[in-house]
């Protein structure tokens, strides 16, 4: 199965490509992540695209490090809802653990261990792949973003006690203890960061409880992410269909895939890609001509339909009635049965 993770985490991407001699847009088009994710961090894009495009560009850049970059300029930011919780935990410890528990909202295939000893609390990143292990960019800019995480709630003089990391040493081993600011240790048996257990009750001055239990409870109602194809293809068309750009081929590239596959699990799933559309268009259309300054011309380029008239005849087969009539309150028990209120979508 296919892990997504929110395109926020390319958010400095194009920043850093050109600061190593990249062009962002031609790199991310090498890996075929769509360019427009770039300006909605709320995207879900496959980690497996964006694994792609870090080990290309430090690649093709000479820049060993270029996961790190990444994570240098990131932040609690970049993690939307889930950084929001984690900033108004009342201690640090509080806040590792809300982020261990969240973090796959953000990143279906991260997670973080968090174990602890009298002196020490560990900090492991588990990245899941195809591969034994993941690709060594990946980890960087996972990690990091931890470290830089943890660090915000400190303040910028706070150093973990180590890191470890599985892969060979780099070249440049200096550049890693900068960014870490302590020893760096490589061919580790796993990626972690370790700290002090004192440093787990450091109070965070921030801190709100009122706004860290509303977060939690808005949260903990959307903790459990798509987990099969059917559920994540409707993830992504529901998002594309609010744009006013969905169609298989733009799918596809959300999931690092071609159309072929996605029909393909789809059909082992016993459903299609046109039933999901046609769902998410049904969901979407009674919000869309709730508004009667809405030109319905509009509606329909929105929804993917080639013209107005085509639209009109859909929302008839699909209710039993024009759209006309739906404005003025007219509900076929048939519709009534097969979509639901707005208020639910």
């Amino acid at each position: 199965m296919i892990d997504l993770i929110r395109s926020a985490g390319l958010s400095y991407y194009p920043e850093v490509a050109r600061s190593v001699g990249l062009d962002p847009k031609q790199m991310m088009r090498k890996v075929r992540l769509p360019l427009a994710c770039l300006d909605k961090p709320d995207t879900p894009i496959a980690v497996t695209g964006l694994r792609r495009l870090l080990e290309l560009s430090a690649e093709a850049s000479g820049a060993e490090d270029f996961g790190l970059r990444l994570a240098e300029r990131g932040g609690l930011t970049n993690f939307g809802a889930v950084g929001l919780i984690v900033r108004e935990q009342a201690t640090v410890g509080e806040a590792i653990e809300a982020f261990s528990r969240f973090i796959p909202i953000h990143h279906d295939g991260m997670k973080l261990g968090v174990t602890r000893n009298k002196h020490t609390v560990t900090v492991t990143l588990h990245l899941r792949g195809r591969q034994p292990t993941a690709p060594r960019q990946s980890i960087d800019m996972a990690l990091g973003s931890v470290h830089r995480i943890i660090q915000s709630l400190f303040g910028s003089d706070w150093r973990p006690q180590e890191v470890h990391l599985h892969y060979p040493s780099p070249h440049d081993r200096k550049r890693y203890r900068e960014f870490y600011g302590c020893r760096v240790t490589f061919n580790a048996e796993d990626d972690s960061i370790l700290l002090s257990a004192h440093d787990m009750e450091r109070r965070i001055p921030s801190a709100h409880p009122l706004i860290a239990s509303y977060l939690r409870k808005r949260i903990e109602a959307i903790e459990t992410r798509p987990a099969g194809w059917e559920e994540k293809v409707d993830e992504v068309v529901r998002l594309l269909l609010a744009s006013g750009d969905c169609t298989v081929e733009r799918v596809a590239e959300h999931l690092a895939c071609t159309r072929r596959t996605i029909h393909r699990h789809l059909a082992a799933s016993g459903t299609s890609f046109s039933a999901i559309l046609d769902a998410q268009r049904a969901d979407l259309v009674i919000q869309l001509i709730d508004d009667p300054g809405r030109p319905l011309a509009d509606i329909a380029v929105q929804l993917g339909f080639s013209a107005q008239s085509a639209m009109a005849r859909w929302f008839r087969g699909r209710f039993g009635c024009t759209i006309t009539a739906w404005r003025k309150g007219v509900r076929p028990p048939a519709a009534t049965t097969t979509v639901p209120p707005a208020s639910a979508a």
